[in-house]
């Protein structure tokens, strides 16, 4: 206990100190904040799917290869309203934006939530480059707009039998009739709309700034899905400047090379117990 609290004090030290604060967040920080894609939160709400499809869990669940758009919306619809339009902003995500609400922060987030915008972050200040499950896009991309899928998943549920949707409301792109997917990326036909850039730009205009800054990295929950977004760049990124720390909270991979161990600080505790307790100093 002694040695976590010294780490703590480190890290609220930090946090004071720093001039910009950079936050790397992945699918580890939504699962602290309970909204984990297996276990009790996802057998009581896919029963039927699993029961049907022998489903283990929501994530292996989204590359199955549906007979059927009917079959595969009904599955989609509910997966999008459990884990975006259908919930609020949890504890966690407010929490940490009580940490570094008063600082110069900007966001990079692989998770397809919203739960940064839903805590409070400020809109411009949070590129989520994997997508969003609130959206869907034509599959072949013949366009870069997205369109919000709100009302359409509610009604999907509403209709929902037998792991079916009714054909009508299956969502065809209004420009070319091909089928429509969730905006998220799993390949080379994710739709990069105008604000995906805008925020691309951004996040480049933050790290020029804070260049050579008091700058601090913290990463949360991040882990080798897709590194080179987030992780290996953060790496990088305390190498390179001197002024440069990082942060690394994550349960199954709280490690970093050996060249940035002096400074780095490594977490592999619970992650709601240690924004928890930075809050409290």
């Amino acid at each position: 206990m002694e040695e976590y609290n010294k780490r703590i004090l480190e890290v609220k030290n930090l946090i004071n100190k720093a001039d910009y604060i950079l936050i790397g967040a992945g699918a580890g920080l939504s699962t602290a904040a309970g909204l984990d894609y297996s276990g009790k939160r996802f057998e009581d709400n896919f029963g039927e799917f699993i029961e049907k499809y022998h489903f283990t869990d929501m994530y292996t669940a989204g590359f199955y290869d549906f007979n059927t758009e009917e079959e595969k919306w009904a599955f989609w619809a509910k997966h999008m309203y459990l884990n975006d339009i259908g919930i609020g902003s949890t504890k966690l995500y407010k929490d940490v934006l009580n940490l570094v609400k008063d600082k110069k922060y900007f966001v990079i987030t692989t998770n397809v939530d919203d739960q940064f915008y839903k805590a409070g972050f400020d809109k411009e200040k949070v590129f989520a480059m994997q997508g969003s499950f609130k959206y869907i896009q034509c599959s072949k991309a013949c366009h870069n707009k997205l369109y919000d899928a709100t009302d359409l998943v509610k009604e999907m549920i509403n209709k929902t039998k037998d792991c079916k949707i009714p054909t009508e409301l299956v969502p065809v792109c209004p420009v070319c009739g091909e089928k429509m997917e969730v905006n998220v990326r799993i390949d080379a036909n994710f739709v990069q709309d105008e604000n995906w850039y805008k925020q691309d730009k951004r996040y480049g205009e933050f790290l020029d700034k804070s260049q050579d800054k008091n700058l601090l990295l913290l990463e949360i929950g991040v882990g080798f899905n897709t590194p080179g977004i987030i992780r290996f760049p953060f790496e990088q990124m305390v190498y390179n400047n001197v002024n440069t720390h990082l942060v690394r909270i994550n349960k199954d991979y709280a490690f970093a090379s050996k060249e940035i161990e002096d400074k780095t600080i490594l977490f592999n505790e619970d992650t709601n117990k240690i924004v928890e307790d930075l809050k409290e100093i």
